[in-house]
């Protein structure tokens, strides 16, 4: 599959009547979706905060939490938008999941190789094997909720018309954003999550043209991060199989937000981002603004 530069990326809707062109107004479609959406996760968490902090239906429900989002998004797709939805595509779906696991698990264990190394990081004995399950849980929910929302929703949305460097610019700022009232949140961790996780989830999606990749890559990091080292994730308290406790200057360490905030995960992750970003462009991936295109 290739997108040609000149044109608008795989599933942007093609009708031009007046009306349809009313609805599917980018502003209008990114209301139309992430509404039903933000309405249903706060009902969601509501209820979620009676479930166990530390117990199975701690790892259930989230799943459950993403696969409902996952669902009214193709609600949202065939409804309004009245296409396929090409994002999220059967054939392949195994392999690209898979393949942005082991990416998202080396970016992460390289991340916490090179603290170790420089003894920034400590790695001891941690909540035993229940915390595999509740982090895998949560972080297959995040990878759900979260590309769902800011790589099929609001960069698809806005790439169809800005074009790609500029949704690509948007999407990693707001993600960075998203972030910034987080436990042990500062400027420095709010740049490094729009740098090394909003530029590295948009360009899987632009490198496969589908959430799947994206999906497994975010699965892996929080995965690893929380649920095996026991590192804070975002600045949340950690829970995992190990126990990582971090020293240094917080450019280093991260400080109470957690590895995500330090100079290492910045430098491993955006090198990947760009050789992603390199590579979909190589592939005829990225499209052009409106301002730009032919016809």
């Amino acid at each position: 599959m290739s997108v040609q530069a000149e044109e608008a990326p795989p599933g942007a809707p093609q009708d031009v009547t007046v009306a349809r062109r009313v609805l599917l107004f980018p502003l209008v479609r990114l209301l139309l979706a992430i509404a039903p959406i933000v309405l249903f996760l706060i009902g969601a968490a509501i209820a979620a905060a009676k479930v166990p902090k530390h117990s199975l239906g701690a790892a259930v429900v989230p799943v459950v939490m993403g696969l409902v989002v996952l669902g009214i998004y193709v609600g949202f797709v065939r409804l309004v938008e009245r296409r396929p939805v090409h994002e999220l595509a059967g054939e392949g779906a195994v392999a690209e999941t898979a393949r942005g696991f082991v990416v998202g698990a080396a970016l992460f264990t390289v991340t916490m190789g090179i603290l170790i190394a420089l003894q920034v990081a400590h790695v001891g004995r941690g909540d035993g094997l229940r915390a595999l399950v509740i982090g895998l849980g949560l972080a297959i929910s995040a990878g759900l909720i979260e590309e769902t929302m800011m790589r099929a929703i609001f960069f698809r949305i806005v790439e169809e018309s800005l074009g790609t460097w500029i949704a690509l610019a948007a999407s990693a700022a707001l993600f960075g954003l998203l972030h910034v009232f987080n436990p042990g949140a500062t400027l420095v961790s709010t740049l490094a999550i729009a740098l090394e996780a909003g530029v590295l989830l948009a360009a899987a999606y632009v490198f496969t043209r589908r959430l799947w990749m994206a999906i497994g890559l975010h699965t892996a990091w929080n995965f690893f991060e929380g649920g095996v080292f026991g590192a804070s994730v975002s600045g949340m308290k950690p829970y995992g199989l190990f126990s990582s406790t971090f020293s240094g200057a917080k450019l280093l360490s991260g400080g109470a937000f957690g590895p995500e905030a330090s100079i290492v995960a910045v430098v491993v992750c955006l090198s990947a981002g760009v050789a992603l970003c390199v590579a979909a462009q190589r592939r005829g991936r990225f499209v052009r603004p409106f301002w730009q295109r032919r016809g």
